[in-house]
């Protein structure tokens, strides 16, 4: 069951982040700035050579940093001594993270695509997140856009509660995936299979079918990404909380 701290208040995506004010997305500063704000965090992971959770969005640092070419390549030491464009400090790992939020507000945490297709070839890096919570006594929670993603979840923490991160699927989304794998997405068909809790869905795609389904089963239905008051209260007319960014929720 998703804890009700979840729902009490927005979630800044990629933490509270906030270039012109030096804060990064996902960065220590943004963490840091969004406690002190009281807001949710949500934050992602991906992997290091070395098998260390790092909280980053891509699959390569080019965007972010100064550094070219995949995260996975370098080491959780090499990548903390990267620093963040707009920031002053480097990658943080998920533990720096864990013990910076240390249980203050509630943390909701995204599994990146690690097989590339949405597809079965995942379980290093959820395994690396969960064993970088252990003793973690805060509110937590994992999602991932692979359903495979959460049933290695499933598997490995049955106890913290979990959920599918979801959306249409447009073209834009879609990548290179085959019809029927996006029609499953789409459906959100694995949601009972993984013992998921909750999704979080793309909020301008709130009154799909599926969502109005799921949230009439009492499903929380978390969304993303909010970037205006406008939209949020539009969002917020159908999902219990959403994840925000670019204006004070």
């Amino acid at each position: 069951m998703l804890p009700a701290n979840f729902l009490d208040r927005p979630i800044a995506h990629r933490a509270y982040h906030d270039i012109a004010a030096g804060r990064p997305e996902n960065s220590v500063e943004a963490v840091i700035a969004a406690i002190e704000a009281g807001y949710g965090i949500e934050i992602d992971l991906q992997l290091s050579s070395d098998g260390v959770a790092m909280v980053f969005h891509d699959d390569d640092l080019d965007r972010l940093t100064a550094e070219t070419g995949p995260l996975r390549a370098r080491s959780a030491a090499a990548l903390g001594a990267i620093p963040l464009r707009h920031g002053s400090k480097g990658i943080p790992t998920f533990a720096e993270v864990l013990a910076l939020v240390a249980g203050q507000v509630p943390l909701l945490v995204e599994i990146k695509d690690q097989d590339g297709a949405m597809g079965p070839d995942v379980g290093t890096l959820e395994a690396a997140a969960v064993e970088a919570l252990k003793g973690y006594a805060g509110p937590v929670a994992l999602m991932s856009f692979n359903p495979h993603s959460v049933a290695a979840l499933a598997r490995l923490a049955p106890d913290i509660p979990r959920g599918i991160t979801t959306c249409a699927y447009w073209a834009a989304d879609a990548g290179t995936l085959p019809e029927a794998r996006l029609e499953d997405l789409r459906a959100i068909a694995d949601f009972d299979r993984t013992g998921a809790c909750f999704i979080s869905h793309d909020w301008r795609d709130l009154t799909a079918p599926r969502v109005t389904e799921l949230r009439a089963a009492g499903v929380p239905v978390l969304c993303w990404t909010v970037r205006s008051p406008e939209d949020e209260a539009a969002a917020r007319a159908v999902a219990h909380n959403i994840t925000f960014e670019g204006y004070p929720a």
